[in-house]
């Protein structure tokens, strides 16, 4: 049965594997305060890819370092064969319900079969996470409301 989209009431209790979009915006003040507590309550989880995704980002080595060390306090949420294959699974779905559908990036896909291999939600600021989770199941947990972050 795919997971339910997002509710309102709040990032639930369960892991929640991070998403790029929800990791540079968890420094904005709306949400500043909820993000530490998850983090401190050891919710976080990160996928090799998205680690990639956001050390990509930086600027320099000094901001690659100081990245890489942040990253570190997170679990990880491994890519395994089965993670693949659901990935792959999720978009032969969406591909099958309508044509354009599956044009998700790849590491979304990763990352929401990663999160239902670990029973964890994905915390995101990104419409796809909900529409892979009316095909998978995973928890779709918005960072915010949708338009109320930069």
């Amino acid at each position: 049965m795919p997971g339910p989209p997002a509710s309102d009431a709040g990032w639930g209790k369960l892991p929640l594997v991070v998403d790029t979009s929800a990791f540079s915006r968890a420094h904005h003040p709306n949400v500043r305060e909820e993000w530490k507590r998850v983090l401190r309550a050891d919710r976080l989880r990160i996928s090799p890819a998205v680690r990639l995704e956001i050390l990509f980002s930086a600027r320099d080595g000094k901001s690659f370092d100081t990245l890489a060390e942040q990253l570190s306090a997170l679990r990880p949420a491994p890519l395994s064969v089965s993670v693949l294959h659901a990935a792959e699974e999720a978009m032969s779905a969406l591909a099958h319900r309508s044509a354009g559908t599956h044009r998700i990036p790849i590491v979304d896909y990763l990352l929401a079969a990663a999160a239902q291999e670990a029973g964890a939600a994905v915390i995101h600021y990104d419409h796809d996470y909900d529409t892979l989770a009316q095909v998978m199941e995973f928890e779709s947990i918005w960072l915010a409301s949708p338009g109320t972050l930069p």
